[in-house]
């Protein structure tokens, strides 16, 4: 069966064969000989050519602003306003008008300077008519060229922005799956125990938030809160009788919750779109004295993602009550922390982690202050 994808022409490759096809050719003569414009317009429309005239610069600029012409044939010498004058002004009427500039011998450096201005060629008088039109036919294939060129290249673009879109359209669309897949995962493991249900979402929003008052720009202070939502989904592989039991871990027991960082890199780790948080997922159980796991780094080591989701964790789970211990206020868990700092976290994480538990809890006396 043929796919009818393949076998139709793309709009790109359309409008690439459209771009050529001859419009109506009309051509504009500027000289301030009457004799020379009569002689060029009978010559020019006996090769099939519409033809105006005109006799100066201003009566050419206000006819190309109400009619459209391919190719403006004008003389370099005339009074008021100069053809080296008038070509800019043309084309900044219009950018696809050719221009071509008749010239005396003695102008000729003048006419040059005109091809800087933008003309595209220049014939010297007296004119050979032969090599009038040989001029005339090769200008305006090179116009088309080069309206042929510009109309591809604005083409291209837009098919790249295009072609962008939808592959920026699909990355988020498959980064909102894959997170959204993790993310059940982890409520899944929550939800087996009572002390964690919504653990993961208050570890992301702190971890954003240590992150903002450390300065991180607003990609990094995103992935944060992802890394944050995600970094104990390995949990789903830790025994339930360990992770809820009510008392102090055996050795072999605290072996196999440790085992968690492990679990979930391997979980997250082909997954792609999120690749960029998997080494603050990685880290997020390692101290700032090299006392952590599963690798004992130490100091700047550890991701920085790390350090954030470590602070994060810690306060988050001293604020929570648990099996075997009633929770600490926010005041105590920082000062549990403080004591800890540079051990468990670093200091300059911790503090950060401290200037957002304060205005936490002086936007929380403001909100209840208003009732």
């Amino acid at each position: 069966m043929t796919d009818q994808r393949t076998s139709q022409p793309s709009r790109l490759t359309r409008a690439i064969r459209s771009v050529a096809e001859p419009a109506v050719r009309r051509i504009l003569v500027v000289d301030d000989e009457e004799l020379i414009r009569t002689a060029l317009a009978k010559f020019l429309r006996s090769r099939g050519y519409e033809v105006s005239t005109c006799d100066a610069g201003p009566a050419a600029l206000d006819l190309l602003a109400r009619e459209k012409y391919v190719l403006m044939l004008a003389d370099v010498r005339m009074p008021g306003m100069t053809g080296l004058e008038l070509v800019p002004a043309a084309l900044d009427l219009d950018p696809d008008l050719a221009v071509m500039m008749l010239t005396a011998v003695n102008d000729a450096p003048t006419a040059t300077e005109a091809l800087a201005q933008g003309a595209m060629d220049y014939l010297m008088k007296p004119i050979e008519l032969a090599d009038l039109a040989a001029a005339v036919e090769r200008v305006l294939h090179k116009r088309d060229l080069s309206i042929e060129q510009r109309k591809v290249e604005r083409l291209i673009r837009e098919e790249v922005a295009a072609q962008t879109e939808e592959i920026t359209r699909e990355r988020q669309m498959l980064h909102s799956v894959v997170v959204d897949v993790v993310k059940s995962l982890v409520q899944a493991q929550e939800a087996k125990d009572p002390f964690l249900g919504g653990h993961s979402d208050r570890v992301a929003d702190l971890a954003a938030s240590i992150a903002s008052q450390l300065g991180m720009n607003d990609d990094d202070i995103e992935a944060m809160r992802l890394a944050g939502r995600l970094m104990d989904v390995g949990k789903i592989g830790i025994r339930e009788s360990v992770l809820n039991k009510p008392g102090k871990l055996t050795p072999e027991e605290f072996e196999h919750v440790k085992d968690h960082v492990r679990i979930g890199i391997e979980i997250l780790t082909p997954l792609k779109p999120i690749a960029h948080v998997l080494a603050a997922i990685q880290d997020h159980h390692e101290h700032w004295d090299g006392q952590g796991y599963p690798n004992q780094k130490s100091g700047e080591a550890i991701a920085i993602g790390g350090r954030i989701l470590a602070a994060a964790d810690a306060f988050d789970a001293l604020t929570s009550r648990r099996a075997w211990r009633d929770s600490l206020t926010p005041p105590e868990a920082v000062s549990f922390l403080r004591e800890r700092s540079g051990k468990l976290l670093e200091p300059r994480v911790f503090e950060a982690l401290h200037v957002v538990v304060t205005r936490r809890k002086t936007l929380q006396f403001l909100d209840a202050s208003s009732e």
